[in-house]
């Protein structure tokens, strides 16, 4: 059951974050924001995904708007993966699923038959005032930050 989060304040929250900081979610306040939570680092998916953010980041930074990925990835994983990548926003590792839970992104999945909890591939456009505009769920990874831009620039 995906329940909209649109026109809802995200209540503040904090998770670790690559670069050796700390991602507290009030301390973003004053810019929109997207979130986006993927998977896992290192799959196919996953790095088209970061690697079109990436792409994308400076027409998303002139818009006043920071990125931030988001799965239940290790710290030590993330920074990897940013750097193989050369992702120029930070990645937040999840490890406890706070996050995920609280957006309800953790999904009933299949995998090789058996079910298994895991990431749906989501992302949230959350405004200067900490409410959620929009939101993509169970999408696909090719293309999406394009259209995810294309909301930050309508905002």
């Amino acid at each position: 059951m995906n329940t909209s989060l649109v026109g809802l304040e995200v209540p503040d929250f904090a998770l670790p974050a690559t670069g050796g900081a700390e991602f507290r979610l009030s301390a973003c306040r004053g810019q929109p924001l997207v979130i986006y939570f993927y998977p896992k680092d290192n799959t196919p998916g996953c790095t088209t995904e970061a690697g079109q953010f990436r792409d994308l980041h400076a027409q998303f930074a002139a818009h006043g708007c920071a990125v931030f990925g988001v799965s239940r990835d290790s710290l030590r994983s993330h920074e990897g993966f940013k750097a193989k990548l050369g992702l120029p926003f930070e990645l937040l590792a999840d490890t406890a699923e706070l996050a995920c839970r609280q957006f309800g992104v953790i999904k009933t999945k299949k995998l090789y038959g058996k079910e298994v909890q895991g990431i749906e591939r989501s992302t949230f456009l959350v405004d200067a005032d900490g409410i959620v505009r929009r939101e993509w769920r169970a999408l696909k990874a090719d293309g999406h930050a394009a259209a995810v831009l294309q909301a930050v620039a309508e905002l």
